[in-house]
Protein backbone atom coordinates (compact mmCIF):
# COMPACT_ATOMS: atom_id res chain seq x y z
CA UNK A 1 0.00 0.00 0.00
CA UNK A 2 1.18 3.60 -1.15
CA UNK A 3 1.15 6.10 1.63
CA UNK A 4 0.32 9.72 0.81
CA UNK A 5 2.11 12.91 2.63
CA UNK A 6 -0.21 15.71 0.13
CA UNK A 7 -3.13 15.55 -1.75
CA UNK A 8 -3.79 17.83 -4.47
CA UNK A 9 -6.27 18.45 -6.98
CA UNK A 10 -5.18 21.05 -9.16
CA UNK A 11 -6.50 23.80 -11.00
CA UNK A 12 -5.21 23.62 -14.57
CA UNK A 13 -3.25 21.25 -16.82
CA UNK A 14 -0.07 23.53 -16.27
CA UNK A 15 -0.66 23.63 -12.61
CA UNK A 16 -0.35 19.47 -12.37
CA UNK A 17 2.65 19.47 -14.54
CA UNK A 18 4.43 21.80 -12.06
CA UNK A 19 3.51 19.82 -9.14
CA UNK A 20 4.66 16.62 -11.09
CA UNK A 21 8.28 17.93 -11.71
CA UNK A 22 9.27 17.61 -7.71
CA UNK A 23 10.80 14.66 -6.56
CA UNK A 24 7.98 12.73 -5.22
CA UNK A 25 5.15 13.54 -6.54
CA UNK A 26 2.99 10.96 -8.37
CA UNK A 27 0.31 11.11 -10.54
CA UNK A 28 -3.35 9.51 -9.07
CA UNK A 29 -5.16 8.13 -12.53
CA UNK A 30 -7.39 5.73 -11.21
CA UNK A 31 -5.59 4.63 -8.44
CA UNK A 32 -5.79 0.82 -9.15
CA UNK A 33 -2.62 -0.60 -9.90
CA UNK A 34 -0.67 2.24 -8.12
CA UNK A 35 -1.89 1.37 -4.57
CA UNK A 36 -0.97 -2.16 -5.16
CA UNK A 37 2.34 -0.48 -4.55
CA UNK A 38 4.77 0.10 -2.18
CA UNK A 39 6.72 3.23 -0.51
CA UNK A 40 5.50 6.93 -0.46
CA UNK A 41 4.19 9.92 -1.77
CA UNK A 42 5.44 13.04 -1.26
CA UNK A 43 2.65 14.79 -3.22
CA UNK A 44 -0.36 12.73 -4.92
CA UNK A 45 -1.41 14.88 -7.84
CA UNK A 46 -5.17 14.09 -8.89
CA UNK A 47 -5.95 15.34 -12.21
CA UNK A 48 -10.10 14.74 -12.30
CA UNK A 49 -10.99 18.46 -12.13
CA UNK A 50 -9.41 18.74 -15.11
CA UNK A 51 -11.94 17.59 -17.75
CA UNK A 52 -10.43 15.28 -19.10
CA UNK A 53 -12.71 12.35 -18.51
CA UNK A 54 -14.63 12.38 -22.14
CA UNK A 55 -14.86 10.64 -25.76
CA UNK A 56 -14.84 13.21 -28.39
CA UNK A 57 -15.14 11.83 -32.10
CA UNK A 58 -15.40 13.81 -34.81
CA UNK A 59 -15.33 13.34 -38.63
CA UNK A 60 -11.49 12.44 -38.26
CA UNK A 61 -10.61 11.15 -34.84
CA UNK A 62 -11.34 10.02 -31.54
CA UNK A 63 -10.23 12.16 -28.70
CA UNK A 64 -9.84 10.60 -25.41
CA UNK A 65 -9.14 11.95 -22.42
CA UNK A 66 -6.43 11.05 -19.77
CA UNK A 67 -9.29 9.97 -16.93
CA UNK A 68 -11.87 8.88 -19.46
CA UNK A 69 -12.18 5.26 -17.57
CA UNK A 70 -11.89 1.70 -19.19
CA UNK A 71 -16.01 0.86 -18.99
CA UNK A 72 -16.14 4.42 -21.20
CA UNK A 73 -13.90 3.01 -23.71
CA UNK A 74 -15.69 -0.62 -23.51
CA UNK A 75 -19.14 0.92 -24.34
CA UNK A 76 -18.67 3.86 -26.79
CA UNK A 77 -21.06 3.16 -29.91
CA UNK A 78 -18.66 4.96 -32.14
CA UNK A 79 -14.63 3.41 -31.33
CA UNK A 80 -16.98 -0.18 -31.44
CA UNK A 81 -18.13 0.73 -34.75
CA UNK A 82 -15.07 2.04 -35.81
CA UNK A 83 -12.75 -1.24 -34.32
CA UNK A 84 -15.44 -3.58 -35.86
CA UNK A 85 -16.25 -4.21 -31.49
CA UNK A 86 -12.64 -4.69 -31.24
CA UNK A 87 -12.55 -2.58 -28.36
CA UNK A 88 -14.97 -3.99 -25.96
CA UNK A 89 -13.79 -7.49 -26.87
CA UNK A 90 -9.63 -6.42 -25.59
CA UNK A 91 -11.60 -4.28 -22.30
CA UNK A 92 -14.68 -6.90 -21.29
CA UNK A 93 -11.88 -9.36 -19.42
CA UNK A 94 -10.37 -6.84 -17.47
CA UNK A 95 -11.27 -7.72 -14.31
CA UNK A 96 -14.48 -6.57 -13.44
CA UNK A 97 -16.91 -3.85 -14.55
CA UNK A 98 -16.31 -2.13 -11.17
CA UNK A 99 -12.67 -2.30 -11.61
CA UNK A 100 -12.76 -0.53 -15.45
CA UNK A 101 -14.99 2.27 -14.21
CA UNK A 102 -12.04 3.30 -11.86
CA UNK A 103 -9.16 2.25 -14.18
CA UNK A 104 -8.41 4.93 -16.60
CA UNK A 105 -7.05 5.05 -20.47
CA UNK A 106 -3.98 7.66 -19.43
CA UNK A 107 -2.80 5.66 -16.41
CA UNK A 108 -2.91 2.03 -18.32
CA UNK A 109 -0.97 3.59 -21.16
CA UNK A 110 1.41 5.89 -19.22
CA UNK A 111 2.30 3.03 -17.31
CA UNK A 112 3.04 0.47 -20.46
CA UNK A 113 2.14 -2.50 -18.32
CA UNK A 114 3.49 -5.22 -20.12
CA UNK A 115 0.01 -7.37 -19.80
CA UNK A 116 -2.10 -3.97 -21.07
CA UNK A 117 -4.92 -4.77 -23.06
CA UNK A 118 -4.99 -1.29 -23.45
CA UNK A 119 -1.87 -0.75 -24.82
CA UNK A 120 -2.35 -3.59 -27.04
CA UNK A 121 -4.99 -2.71 -28.11
CA UNK A 122 -4.29 0.94 -29.48
CA UNK A 123 -0.98 -0.34 -31.02
CA UNK A 124 -3.11 -1.63 -33.33
CA UNK A 125 -4.97 1.68 -34.76
CA UNK A 126 -3.75 5.02 -35.65
CA UNK A 127 -2.64 6.44 -32.28
CA UNK A 128 -0.63 9.48 -31.15
CA UNK A 129 -0.89 10.62 -27.58
CA UNK A 130 -0.60 14.12 -26.38
CA UNK A 131 1.69 15.13 -23.69
CA UNK A 132 1.87 18.59 -21.70
CA UNK A 133 5.25 19.40 -22.16
CA UNK A 134 6.34 16.56 -25.45
CA UNK A 135 3.04 17.70 -27.83
CA UNK A 136 1.95 14.44 -30.11
CA UNK A 137 3.36 11.57 -30.29
CA UNK A 138 2.87 7.83 -32.02
CA UNK A 139 2.44 5.49 -29.28
CA UNK A 140 4.28 3.11 -30.64
CA UNK A 141 7.45 5.61 -30.06
CA UNK A 142 5.69 6.43 -26.70
CA UNK A 143 5.77 3.15 -25.93
CA UNK A 144 9.58 2.34 -25.92
CA UNK A 145 10.37 5.49 -24.27
CA UNK A 146 10.96 5.42 -20.53
CA UNK A 147 8.35 7.06 -17.82
CA UNK A 148 9.39 10.61 -17.14
CA UNK A 149 7.30 13.42 -15.27
CA UNK A 150 5.78 14.39 -18.34
CA UNK A 151 1.64 14.58 -18.26
CA UNK A 152 -0.52 12.34 -21.00
CA UNK A 153 -2.90 14.35 -21.79
CA UNK A 154 -5.14 12.72 -24.28
CA UNK A 155 -5.10 10.02 -26.42
CA UNK A 156 -6.07 10.49 -30.55
CA UNK A 157 -7.04 7.63 -32.60
CA UNK A 158 -7.46 8.88 -36.21
CA UNK A 159 -9.82 7.38 -38.38
CA UNK A 160 -7.77 5.76 -40.82
CA UNK A 161 -10.05 3.35 -43.13
CA UNK A 162 -9.02 -0.28 -41.70
CA UNK A 163 -10.68 -3.45 -40.22
CA UNK A 164 -9.53 -4.63 -36.28
CA UNK A 165 -9.66 -7.59 -34.24
CA UNK A 166 -8.79 -8.69 -30.70
CA UNK A 167 -7.89 -12.19 -29.00
CA UNK A 168 -6.25 -13.06 -26.00
CA UNK A 169 -5.80 -15.94 -23.73
CA UNK A 170 -6.39 -16.59 -20.48
CA UNK A 171 -6.40 -19.05 -17.58
CA UNK A 172 -9.63 -17.65 -16.14
CA UNK A 173 -12.49 -15.16 -17.09
CA UNK A 174 -10.67 -12.08 -15.52
CA UNK A 175 -6.97 -12.68 -15.04
CA UNK A 176 -4.14 -11.52 -16.58
CA UNK A 177 -3.66 -12.35 -19.94
CA UNK A 178 -1.25 -15.19 -20.94
CA UNK A 179 -0.81 -13.81 -24.07
CA UNK A 180 -3.12 -10.68 -25.81
CA UNK A 181 -2.96 -10.34 -29.85
CA UNK A 182 -4.68 -7.48 -31.86
CA UNK A 183 -4.64 -7.60 -35.70
CA UNK A 184 -5.53 -4.85 -38.08
CA UNK A 185 -5.24 -3.95 -41.48
CA UNK A 186 -4.86 -0.13 -41.56
CA UNK A 187 -4.90 1.65 -44.55
CA UNK A 188 -2.84 -1.02 -47.00
CA UNK A 189 -0.75 -2.31 -43.96
CA UNK A 190 -1.53 -5.38 -42.15
CA UNK A 191 -0.22 -5.49 -38.31
CA UNK A 192 -0.10 -7.98 -35.64
CA UNK A 193 0.46 -6.90 -31.90
CA UNK A 194 1.54 -8.75 -29.38
CA UNK A 195 1.18 -8.25 -25.48
CA UNK A 196 1.38 -10.03 -22.39
CA UNK A 197 4.65 -12.09 -23.51
CA UNK A 198 5.29 -11.19 -20.68
CA UNK A 199 6.82 -7.79 -21.86
CA UNK A 200 5.19 -4.81 -23.16
CA UNK A 201 3.47 -5.46 -26.52
CA UNK A 202 5.29 -4.84 -29.97
CA UNK A 203 4.41 -3.99 -33.24
CA UNK A 204 4.73 -6.67 -36.19
CA UNK A 205 4.40 -5.53 -39.67
CA UNK A 206 4.25 -7.66 -42.87
CA UNK A 207 7.47 -6.87 -44.06
CA UNK A 208 7.94 -9.71 -46.02
CA UNK A 209 4.86 -9.68 -47.75
CA UNK A 210 3.22 -12.35 -46.50
CA UNK A 211 0.16 -11.29 -46.91
CA UNK A 212 0.73 -9.25 -50.00
CA UNK A 213 -2.05 -11.75 -51.81
CA UNK A 214 -4.88 -10.94 -49.27
CA UNK A 215 -5.28 -13.17 -46.39
CA UNK A 216 -7.04 -16.75 -46.67
CA UNK A 217 -5.37 -20.03 -44.60
CA UNK A 218 -2.36 -20.45 -45.97
CA UNK A 219 -0.81 -16.39 -45.78
CA UNK A 220 -1.96 -16.61 -42.44
CA UNK A 221 -0.81 -19.62 -41.31
CA UNK A 222 2.11 -18.24 -43.19
CA UNK A 223 2.42 -14.86 -41.42
CA UNK A 224 1.53 -16.54 -37.91
CA UNK A 225 4.44 -18.95 -37.96
CA UNK A 226 6.67 -15.95 -38.90
CA UNK A 227 5.41 -13.92 -35.89
CA UNK A 228 5.97 -16.97 -33.75
CA UNK A 229 9.87 -16.76 -34.71
CA UNK A 230 10.24 -12.99 -34.40
CA UNK A 231 8.52 -12.33 -30.94
CA UNK A 232 10.41 -12.67 -27.83
CA UNK A 233 8.78 -14.43 -25.53
CA UNK A 234 9.21 -15.55 -21.63
CA UNK A 235 7.99 -17.54 -18.73
CA UNK A 236 6.31 -16.37 -15.45
CA UNK A 237 3.62 -18.07 -13.33
CA UNK A 238 0.76 -17.94 -15.97
CA UNK A 239 2.77 -19.63 -18.53
CA UNK A 240 6.18 -21.02 -20.65
CA UNK A 241 8.00 -19.10 -23.09
CA UNK A 242 7.12 -22.39 -25.55
CA UNK A 243 3.27 -21.83 -24.55
CA UNK A 244 3.74 -18.31 -25.14
CA UNK A 245 5.00 -18.87 -28.54
CA UNK A 246 2.82 -21.21 -29.74
CA UNK A 247 0.09 -18.47 -28.87
CA UNK A 248 1.45 -16.23 -31.14
CA UNK A 249 1.27 -18.22 -33.95
CA UNK A 250 -2.53 -19.14 -33.11
CA UNK A 251 -4.01 -16.05 -31.81
CA UNK A 252 -2.38 -14.63 -34.80
CA UNK A 253 -3.40 -17.18 -37.59
CA UNK A 254 -6.67 -16.80 -36.19
CA UNK A 255 -6.90 -13.13 -35.97
CA UNK A 256 -5.88 -12.79 -39.41
CA UNK A 257 -8.66 -15.12 -40.60
CA UNK A 258 -11.13 -12.81 -38.63
CA UNK A 259 -9.81 -9.69 -40.82
CA UNK A 260 -10.03 -11.71 -44.36
CA UNK A 261 -13.69 -12.24 -43.51
CA UNK A 262 -14.70 -8.70 -42.50
CA UNK A 263 -12.64 -8.34 -45.66
CA UNK A 264 -15.05 -10.63 -48.24
CA UNK A 265 -17.70 -9.40 -46.23
CA UNK A 266 -16.68 -5.75 -47.65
Amino acid sequence: MIAIKEYVRPQSIQEAYERNQKNGSRILGGMLWLKLGGGAAATAIDLSGLGLDAIEESETEFSIGAMTSLRQLETHPGLNAYTCGAAARALESIVGVQFRNLATVGGSLFGRFGFSDVLTLFLALDTAVELYHGGMVPLEAFAAQKPDRDLLIRVHVRKTPGVFGYLSMRNSRTDFPVLSCAVSRLGGEYRTVLGARPGRAMVLRDGEGLLAGGIDGTSAQAFGAWAADHTPTGSNTRGSAAYRTHLVRVLTERGLLELGGMDHGA
